[in-house]
């Protein structure tokens, strides 16, 4: 069957498995948008406000499914456009395509009107990127890109496609079925027996596990093995939901704003258990300091991730949930009551350090709330915690309500305060730390599962991407976004705060946005909260509409996100009050 290009794309695209694609139109893309059209009772283009959002949207339709997201862009600026979101997801290791158009092959390399090396730029973000010249290479190309974006350790590929390339015609032979990954790498049986008598021998074990136990599926083995071998759990931002926040041994978060319990237990064990992490700077603090007290077993996918940050005493590559399901077989079942036990002691001194620390927060707000508002132009008479904010978004939302938040000290609050029960229910940029990430990675999950989105953002973040609640409210989606506004960078003021001797440059926006007004006129629903009963009331409205309803939450802007590690510090520095 001889078609065009840009209908190979489409047909290819389908053959797949994809239903739904991101993105904006221009003209070096616009044969590729008629196909769409042809087609749109066959596969759902989503239009985006900007292609950033768009790269952002099919970053979260990813993450919520973990299938392949897939974006498409024009060239030159449409294609530039994308770098943020394809670095996000290269960061973070989600699967996406982002296929481009760009100007004719003979017009390659004469700065044509909007040309760009997107593949040139794109090399250190991507796990490969492709230039199709030629037609009849191009529905393999597409094969082999969703292939390598789902295989082994996941990642974003490039496809960029010339004008002349689309309007060409060729046969094209369907396949089947979708392309499978690559054979996956299984974890040496030696080596993993090996980690079974580390793992018996030992007296303090932790397990401590990052966002591959999520793509890899292993949530259940992680429990198992913790029940199995009487070890507490502790996590990075990347790996949040793939183990119950209720569950006995899940002590949360650790490293630079994690739990007090997770990160003391981890420096205080003598063996740590690390599953699909990979040890990045925010998790360790002074790396030199970090594993002082510990031994490391480390068993990741990707064997470049292996002692690249923290040597491992055992290096183990291969299959996460093989690698696990086979160590379940060869440890003993064991309690270790005297470790239980000083765990249950960090539990409890966690509990008395936030009860103080908030305590202590809320004199001093309240003393300074006048003189720091006046400021930020955030009234005198709040009284919202960020914690209560998290408690009572909560409170109304399903246990498969996927949440998602920007970045900044509002991530770092939901992350050590929202109760996750379900993998792939937490969305963030831990990576690359993208402000604006937030709103089009909702727009992607919203899409993707059908069900209730809740966004958590800060006034900042939401500045970034706020065009994106025209796509929102245009697709009808159920994304209920929550703002924490306290008129300032909070977590830049925060370490100008601690560490620049309150020199706040620049983190005072003293912007006179009215985020309600400006939600309505997108088309959304809007409510204002300054207190709990407006909180509760806007919430109660917000989950009760099945559309875009965004809350404007008051937060005092000298709220710090604690504990913190300072830059370059570690556990011995850790800050759990101010005073």
């Amino acid at each position: 069957m001889k078609i065009s290009g840009a209908k190979i794309v489409v047909e290819t695209l389908i053959e797949q498995g994809c239903d739904t694609v991101f993105g904006y139109p221009g003209g070096q893309v616009i044969n590729l948008f008629d196909e769409l059209y042809l087609s749109r009772d066959r596969i759902t283009h989503v239009l985006a406000a900007h292609e950033q959002g768009a790269s952002h949207a099919a970053d979260g339709y990813a993450r919520a499914t973990g299938k392949v997201g897939v974006v498409i862009a024009t060239s030159g600026p449409g294609a530039t456009n994308l770098v943020t979101g394809i670095a996000t997801a290269y960061l973070d290791s989600v699967p996406m395509v982002a296929i481009t158009g760009n100007v004719p092959c003979s017009l390659i390399g004469r700065d044509s009107f909007q040309e760009v090396d997107i593949v040139g730029v794109t090399m250190p973000v991507t796990k490969h990127n492709f230039i199709v010249k030629d037609i009849r290479e191009l529905a393999d190309t597409l094969r082999t890109a969703f292939k390598i974006a789902k295989s082994g350790r996941p990642g974003p590929v490039l496809v960029d496609i010339p004008k002349d390339v689309q309007t060409a015609v060729w046969d094209f032979e369907p396949k089947p079925d979708p392309v499978r990954p690559y054979p996956l790498s299984f974890a040496s049986e030696g080596k993993l027996r090996k980690a079974a008598d580390m793992i018996t021998a030992a007296e303090r074990p932790y397990i401590y596990f990052g966002g591959g136990i999520i793509s890899g599926k292993a949530s259940d083995e992680v429990i198992k093995l913790a029940e199995k071998i009487d070890a507490p759990i502790g996590c990075s931002l990347m790996g949040l939901s793939a183990v119950p926040y209720d569950d006995p041994h899940f002590l949360g978060m650790q490293g630079m704003h994690g739990h007090y319990a997770s990160s003391v237990a981890q420096d205080e064990a003598d063996l740590v258990i690390a599953l699909g992490a990979r040890f990045s700077d925010r998790a360790t603090g002074n790396k030199s300091r970090y594993a002082k007290n510990f031994r490391i077993i480390h068993i990741d996918i990707d064997s470049a991730e292996l002692s690249k940050n923290i040597p491992a005493d055992l290096a183990i590559q291969g299959d996460i949930k093989d690698a696990l399901f086979r160590l379940l077989a060869m440890v003993p079942q064991k309690t270790r009551p005297e470790w239980s036990a000083r765990i249950a002691e960090l539990r409890a001194e966690e509990k008395k350090r936030l009860d103080s620390a908030l305590a202590s927060a809320f004199e001093k707000n309240c003393a300074n709330c006048a003189a720091s508002c006046d400021k930020t132009g955030i009234p005198a008479d709040h009284r919202l915690s960020p914690y209560d904010i998290v408690d009572e978004i909560s409170a109304h939302a399903e246990a498969d309500d996927i949440v998602v938040t920007d970045v900044g000290q509002h991530q770092m609050w939901v992350a050590q305060r929202y109760p996750l029960k379900k993998p792939r229910t937490f969305l963030t940029s831990g990576g690359l730390g993208t402000m604006g990430y937030g709103l089009g990675a909702a727009i992607g999950a919203s899409t993707a599962s059908g069900r209730r989105t809740i966004l958590f953002t800060g006034d900042g973040s939401f500045g970034m991407n706020l065009n994106e609640l025209a796509t929102a409210v245009s697709q009808n989606l159920p994304i209920t976004i929550v703002i924490m506004n306290n008129g300032v960078l909070g977590m830049v003021r925060q370490w100008q705060t601690l560490f620049f001797d309150k020199h706040y440059s620049n983190t005072t926006l003293n912007r006179k946005t009215d985020f309600v007004k400006l939600a309505e006129a997108f088309g959304a629903k809007s409510a204002r909260a300054f207190s709990m009963e407006e909180l509760k009331n806007a919430a109660s409205e917000a989950f009760a509409y099945n559309g875009p309803f965004v809350i404007d939450c008051a937060v005092d802007c000298d709220e710090f996100v604690l504990p913190m590690l300072p830059p370059g510090g570690s556990i011995d520095d850790i800050i759990t009050e101010i005073k």
